[in-house]
């Protein structure tokens, strides 16, 4: 079922293009994350979704209403910050149940439906054996989660998140995260995520949207996303280590890439070749269709290799692997690529032509 609905929404500020023309259709009780780097346009969205900010063009739709021009408090969205904003002189009770205490009248709601309110949203978030202390008593981990239930506890619409854990310990955070997708799971909630960090959106999401330069560059499935990049950017934004992007040109019915060469699809301008390093084998003998290299460096990662190749003077490729490696620079090295996952850009639009 179709709940939150932008409709080409355009947002300015001056001569600056913040959110350009984006159209996203979320589903009721999905998890979306909006995913870029800064300055991409999807903070802008997101406050434009809660009614912070008013487009220049375009309506946004929330459960069929139109919503465009109506204030947050109408809205029924819940928003949580970067930097938690809770209430430090306030125990972590009177921060979450604060929301329910102002509008208490309009909810009708008694003294005990907010306790019980508030008692359900902490035991889920476990922080019900620190409603007594106070906020500024806490520490991060725990500071994130009081804001997360003061957001909750309203049983909002949509709830919306903008870079909850940044601000967390990389322990901690994978902790709350992994308590986000819980409870979200849980409670059937729509959700709105923004994050620059590509593991969040990977793991957190049931669709992303990958945004850059104010625009929505794909939307689809982490699988999607991953496997099926249908932009360079994307490829490029979303793994760790990116996507390998080498240039090739046709030369009749092949293509000449850095060190080798391809079958031509039939393209007549340069193109790029994109394929992830876990989809390369490698050996240190020659293997029929392998591509030859010399080793660069290489990066232990724990129980990973990322191993780096030089096919050429200039192009440089990455492999990751599991395989215990004892290569050196300067070594040969022969590398076969899983055709079926590499994908062929456009050099000059960027967008994916076939895989």
């Amino acid at each position: 079922m179709t709940y939150v609905v932008l409709d080409n929404v355009i947002k300015r500020y001056g001569k600056v293009l913040a959110v350009d023309k984006v159209s996203l259709t979320v589903n009721k009780g999905e998890f979306v994350v909006l995913l870029g780097p800064s300055g991409c346009g999807k903070t802008t969205t997101l406050r434009l979704i809660a009614g912070l900010e008013i487009p220049d063009e375009g309506r946004i739709y929330i459960d069929g209403v139109d919503v465009t021009y109506k204030e947050p408090a109408e809205r029924d969205v819940a928003m949580v910050f970067q930097d938690y904003a809770i209430y430090p002189h306030m125990t972590v009770y009177q921060n979450i149940a604060f929301p329910l205490e102002v509008r208490k009248r309009k909810l009708r709601l008694s003294k005990k439906d907010i306790e019980e309110r508030v008692m359900r949203i902490a035991k889920l978030l476990q922080i019900d054996h620190l409603l007594d202390r106070k906020a500024s008593q806490l520490s991060g981990g725990q500071q994130q989660r009081v804001a997360l239930a003061r957001a909750l506890v309203r049983e909002p619409k949509v709830w919306l998140m903008d870079e909850p854990l940044s601000n967390l310990d990389a322990l901690i955070r994978l902790q709350v995260r992994a308590e986000l997708k819980r409870l979200q799971r849980d409670l059937g909630i729509t959700a709105i995520y923004v994050t620059h960090d590509q593991v969040e959106a990977l793991t957190l999401a049931d669709r992303i949207a990958v945004m850059n330069a104010g625009r929505v560059v794909q939307f689809g499935t982490p699988r999607e996303i991953y496997d099926a990049p249908r932009h360079v950017f994307v490829g490029t934004f979303v793994g760790n280590p990116p996507m390998n992007i080498l240039r090739c040109r046709p030369s009749g019915d092949l293509m000449q890439c850095p060190g080798f060469t391809l079958r031509n699809p039939g393209v007549k301008n340069e193109v790029y070749f994109g394929i992830r390093p876990e989809y390369i084998e490698w050996s240190t003998k020659p293997v029929e269709g392998a591509v030859k290299g010399v080793v660069y460096v290489v990066e232990p990662i724990g129980s990973e290799y990322i191993i780096n190749v030089k096919l050429d003077s200039e192009a440089l490729i990455k492999v990751k692997t599991v395989r215990e490696v004892t290569l050196q620079p300067g070594d040969e090295i022969y590398l076969v690529f899983d055709l079926k996952k590499a994908v062929l850009f456009d050099s000059e639009t960027g967008a994916a032509l076939s895989q």
